[in-house]
């Protein structure tokens, strides 16, 4: 006799036909900041045929024309921004365009995931059958890191720990938390849980929209058969402590993710289990950049100032020093 599978990690039955929601009412949104021309090429490349349409915001790009770079491109719009507006506005402005054009989902993505085939009809199956037991805020695919060759988990929150469900072929796994890049969102769940908080400019914006998903009662999956290649970080270093290594971020991208982890923790869609266990992480971190990862006085420098800004309460744009 087979054991029954734990709650939060199901199989699915196997799909036959065409998924219930159709590629033709999906948009991709991509958002991209000087993306490196070929690699923004094989991410296009990868989703085109698997969506009706793609709506590229381009983020201000210095010295860079994005939109004339794929202004051969039919099923493509390009907004412009003249400036850096952040990566939530971007992508509130790119979804605003995908329900102008008649959009009912849109599958958020980064300049540099590129997907496996069929890796959007495979969501949109086990969206319309996980759907059909309750209210789906978003799936989303297993991404391998595009350096290490590694899978990533999907997370279920703990205490002292989380919980990392890799699960398996044909699973779908019940997460509290899905990264931007690959998630399939139907815009209705985006009027119940609302867009991308604007005030975090970038970094966190994705697990704060988790977060405010799950305290309206909605649910978060991770769809195992999914998949893309992705990369988190600007370098991805080997570790004796992490198996799968410890990934670098830029100073400046250290400043958003100490300030915004800090803006999180009074929020009342925050999970108190979140809270807890993120405050010795937030120390490692401090330690771990300021005196192991060079250069790490500026690497501090930018940390500490997240942090005073964070517990000041300041959000938008982090100020000029």
């Amino acid at each position: 006799m087979t054991p029954p599978e734990p709650a939060a990690t199901r199989t699915l039955p196997s799909a036959s036909g065409r998924p219930a929601i159709a590629a033709a009412d999906i948009c991709a949104v991509i958002v991209t900041y000087a993306p490196e021309p070929d690699l923004l090429t094989q991410v296009l490349d990868s989703v085109q045929p698997q969506v009706g349409h793609v709506v590229v915001f381009d983020n201000g790009s210095p010295g860079m024309d994005v939109a004339a770079g794929l202004s051969g491109r039919a099923a493509v719009s390009v907004v412009a921004s003249a400036s850096n507006v952040g990566l939530a506005a971007a992508l509130n402005r790119a979804i605003e365009r995908a329900r102008a054009l008649g959009f009912g989902h849109v599958l958020l993505m980064d300049q540099d995931s590129v997907l496996d085939a069929g890796m959007v009809a495979t969501l949109a199956q086990a969206l319309a059958t996980l759907s059909q037991q309750g209210p789906v805020a978003a799936v989303g695919p297993q991404f391998v890191d595009a350096r290490s060759g590694r899978p990533a988990p999907f997370v279920r929150m703990g205490f002292p720990l989380n919980d990392k469900d890799y699960g398996g072929p044909g699973q779908t796994v019940s997460c509290d938390f899905l990264i931007t890049s690959g998630s399939l969102i139907p815009l209705t769940m985006l009027d119940r849980v609302g867009g991308m908080d604007e005030s975090l400019f970038i970094d966190n914006i994705d697990m704060d929209w988790c977060f405010r998903a799950k305290a309206a009662g909605l649910a978060l999956y991770g769809v195992c058969d999914a998949q893309m290649h992705h990369r988190i970080g600007e370098q991805l270093r080997a570790s004796r402590v992490k198996r799968d290594g410890v990934v670098v971020h830029k100073p400046f991208r250290l400043y958003y993710i100490m300030r915004n982890r800090v803006l999180l923790y009074p929020r009342a869609s925050t999970p108190r289990v979140w809270v807890a266990q993120d405050l010795p992480r937030l120390v490692l971190k401090l330690i771990g950049n300021g005196l192991f990862i060079a250069p790490r006085w500026i690497r501090l420098r930018f940390m500490c100032r997240g942090l005073w800004d964070g517990v000041r309460g300041r959000s938008g744009p982090m100020p000029a020093p």
